[in-house]
């Protein structure tokens, strides 16, 4: 190798000192030529040389672990950050994740007023099994129909993990316990008390309290089921011990809750939510903010001590989660990270804080159909009756648990799921259209360029749920890159679900994935694909396997 390079520098002098020789008889226009391949010759070595110690240096970055902060470990600035959008003055300057696939869908029906109104005419609620994925459909039940219970508790465990309790979320009289098929418990029904009374919990300090026995302490007063643990988007097992802990402090789903809003007041009980959840990670506690919106998010988010800030950009779905999991820290292997809520890691909070366990919730009651959209403070899993007992809403609509894009359909008398803080009400779409793509119709919310709407970027649609078209052939179509900001193939995936490859699934970065992840996927799909259906049982077929 040496004897090589002294070769090589040896011809190189050799070459000088001929062509000097040689311009000294006067030719100068081939000393010219020389002294340009001499000039590119050494621009080669130099570049050479920074590309070595250029990955040189990606090298130590992975062998010392540093590159799982997903920074970049380069001489040279990436593509990202020489062409980012500006930061926004609050952010001071900090980086900023810029998603450039999305689509924001603008729906009529927001609340006019940022005001929050009190649920007094909200009297009944439910705490529903089937919304904790993987708990056993018939739980063991610790009351009975006429019991009285305080909020905080315990209404029923998993046989198969009797260490997680489930709690109630107000004080009241259990008036039905709701059977589903094969007798498994849909709902635990319970008629608040006018005057709410609190389980009294005993303190812990966090300073002087073990990690176990802080687990054990939330295990018992009903805080762990507000976790949700990735992959399969489960409750954690008692002895899991997550990678790291991600918090979304916005959502740009549409008629989406603002956070700013829910968390004013309550900054306190938040900061001390993120304090616990610093004592369950071995790693770090993220926490996700919102670089688009012309005003700064809450000091209760970007003043929050002992956590990671990283700021994005962009459409929806920006605001998920699981988009800001994949561009901070990617799951992979055999990864588990926990995510949660505002409004769970407020609940958190607050019962170090106040001794009790706080079920109360900012619910949005949203939609076109509506005589007066508006924010209710009410308690988890609200009758969606009584969310609306004082609105006007119109003929042949849809009650949604959550957003348009990802919620489940209620009838009125059921209830709001655990995790959902949103209540939609829009049309059905139960009619026909002839021609519909053909004809010079109203616009609608859509990426098609059928319809002009990027000429109105700033207009709002009433939507309803008409598809608008029929089941069709699964084809390539390219639709779902275009507005999920992930480094996946996600039409490649949910074929490999279909036909049970597990090995490809997991290839593909399934584990990666909720079902909100890809319900704007589903929104644009020209095949009518039902992705979040199918995406939820690949999930839960490689979680029987795991």
């Amino acid at each position: 190798m040496k004897s090589g390079i002294t070769k090589n520098l040896f011809l190189l002098v050799l070459m000088l000192t001929a062509d000097f020789a040689y311009g000294q008889s006067g030719q100068s226009g081939f000393s010219y030529f020389i002294y340009t391949l001499v000039g590119v010759a050494i621009l080669i070595l130099l570049f050479l040389v920074i590309q070595v110690a250029d990955n040189l240096l990606a090298v130590e970055a992975k062998h010392s672990g540093a590159d799982k902060a997903k920074a970049n470990f380069s001489i040279f600035p990436s593509f990202k950050e020489l062409f980012a959008p500006k930061a926004p003055a609050y952010a001071n300057d900090a980086p900023i994740h810029a998603l450039k696939q999305g689509h924001d869908i603008l729906l009529e029906g927001a609340p006019e007023s940022a005001s929050i109104s009190a649920g007094t005419s909200v009297t009944t609620f439910a705490i529903q099994p089937p919304n904790f994925t993987g708990l056993s459909p018939i739980p063991k039940l610790l009351v009975e129909v006429g019991d009285e219970v305080k909020a905080g508790d315990p209404i029923f465990f998993d046989k198969k993990v009797p260490e997680v309790k489930f709690v109630s979320p107000v004080s009241g009289e259990v008036i039905a316990v709701t059977r589903g098929e094969k007798r498994s418990i849909a709902e635990v029904v319970i008629l608040a008390d006018k005057e709410q009374k609190y389980r009294s919990l005993p303190a812990f300090d966090l300073a002087k309290g073990s990690v176990e026995e802080l687990r054990a302490y939330l295990l018992e007063n009903g805080a762990w089921s507000l976790f949700q643990q990735r992959p399969f988007n489960v409750i954690p097992a008692p002895g899991d011990v997550p990678r790291d802990v991600f918090v979304s402090t916005f959502d740009t789903a549409p008629l989406a809750p603002d956070a700013n809003l829910v968390v004013a007041g309550r900054e306190a009980a938040f900061q001390k939510g993120l304090d616990v959840l610093g004592q369950l990670t071995t790693g770090d506690v993220h926490l996700g903010l919102n670089a688009k919106g012309e005003e700064s998010p809450s000091s209760a988010f970007t003043a929050a001590e002992g956590v990671q800030k990283h700021w994005f950009h962009g459409k929806h779905p920006a605001g998920n989660v699981g988009i800001q999991i994949h561009h901070i820290k990617p799951i992979g292997g055999l990864d588990k990270v926990w995510t949660l809520g505002v409004q769970e890691v407020i609940a958190l909070g607050g019962m170090f804080l106040e001794g009790k366990y706080d079920g109360s919730r900012v619910v949005t009651v949203v939609g076109a159909e509506l005589s007066e959209p508006k924010y209710i403070r009410t308690y988890v899993g609200a009758k969606i009756e009584d969310l609306l007992k004082d609105q006007t809403v119109s003929e042949n609509v849809r009650y949604i648990s959550g957003d348009v894009l990802s919620g489940q359909q209620k009838s009125v008398g059921q209830f709001l799921n655990y995790y959902d803080d949103q209540l939609s009400v829009i049309a059905e779409g139960d009619y026909y259209e002839l021609f519909g793509w053909l004809l010079p119709i109203a616009p609608r919310p859509t990426i098609s360029g059928t319809f002009p709407n990027f000429l109105y970027p700033d207009a709002k649609f009433q939507a309803d749920t008409n598809t608008h078209g029929e089941k069709r052939a699964f084809v390539v179509t390219g639709q779902y890159e275009k507005v999920l900001p992930m480094d996946l193939y996600p039409q490649h995936l949910m074929k490999a679900i279909l036909v049970n490859d597990f090995e490809r699934m997991e290839g593909l970065g399934i584990y990666e994935l909720a079902e909100e992840d890809v319900a704007l996927c589903e929104f644009v799909c020209t095949s009518k694909q039902p992705l979040q259906e199918i995406l939820k049982e690949g999930l839960e077929t490689m979680r029987e396997q795991s």
